[in-house]
């Protein structure tokens, strides 16, 4: 064999490599993806008596996985510690509910929307003295350490004029109100209203209209990867399973406007950091 020819195989086995890498997409071929959930975090993430995880972020990440052609390997962890780990290699993406924000977007990539972020309050069902924000003004209320709630209390805090107190788990903030340690927990609606149901000491009460929603965070150059992921939540609002696994699990239908439902143009969340505005061409599986 001439050197010539030997170098032409050698460039033809490269080639046929980066094709091959090409095709498999973001993802390597059959290596699972590692996805990072707040397991204490119902109806999202929380155990199965089984063991492993269920709830509405944990399937949602089994399907996303499923029409990569992947496995999926879910992981919990405290929420404060699940950025920090995503930016480290540790996870491939997120699957616990994260508040879009121009903070978080310069740190990682999001997808669209697939839920909107309104929060509530959670107090104990004795409770008859808090009917509006105004209400808290020196007292005590309970957050998710790392969440979009704390981040919004925070904010917020001097304007009402009550103390935040961060707590590492949501269920950690649950249980001070109910213990009487504090007089509310800022949450997120659907995580409040599961808490009430399952729970006979407390209830919600208010629905703060914030405007965010959650989406899927990625490391913020991980581009290829997030467009996938991304394309796949289009294909799931598109087919109307996003919807069904909504109603599944919250006991109702999105609105028509919801970010469950409409599909924006590009990749990402319009106006924030990362956003990629040129029109998708859907390619649904």
């Amino acid at each position: 064999m001439t050197r010539s020819t030997r170098t032409t195989h050698t460039t033809r086995a490269l080639l046929s490599v980066l094709l091959l890498a090409a095709a498999g997409g973001a993802y390597a071929q059959g290596k699972p993806i590692r996805a990072g959930v707040d397991a204490t975090f119902p109806p999202h993430a929380f155990a199965k008596m089984s063991g492993g995880y269920q709830g509405f972020n944990v399937e949602l990440g089994e399907e996303i996985a499923k029409r990569l052609g992947r496995p999926i390997e879910i992981e919990g962890a405290q929420y404060s510690a699940l950025i920090p780990a995503l930016n480290a290699g540790k996870y491939d993406f997120l699957l616990a509910p994260t508040t879009v924000s121009q903070e978080r977007a310069k740190t990682v990539l999001f997808t669209e929307g697939y839920l909107e972020n309104n929060f509530t309050l959670v107090v104990r069902k004795i409770e008859d003295r808090i009917k509006s924000l105004e209400d808290l003004k020196g007292k005590d209320i309970a957050v998710n350490k790392g969440s979009g709630p704390e981040e919004w209390a925070r904010a917020n805090a001097d304007k009402y004029g009550f103390k935040v107190n961060a707590y590492g788990t949501n269920a950690d903030a649950v249980q001070a109100v109910a213990s009487g340690r504090v007089v509310a927990n800022l949450a997120g609606i659907t995580p409040s209203a599961w808490a009430a149901k399952t729970n006979p000491q407390i209830k919600t009460v208010l629905e703060i209209k914030t405007g965010s929603v959650w989406a899927i965070p990625f490391r913020i150059d991980d581009i290829a990867a997030r467009n996938e992921v991304g394309m796949v939540i289009k294909c799931m609002k598109k087919d109307g399973s996003l919807k069904a696994l909504h109603e599944k699990w919250f006991g109702y239908a999105p609105q028509a406007d919801s970010a469950t439902v409409v599909i924006p143009a590009g990749q990402g969340v319009p106006g924030f950091n990362g956003y990629d505005a040129t029109p998708v061409t859907l390619a649904c599986k």
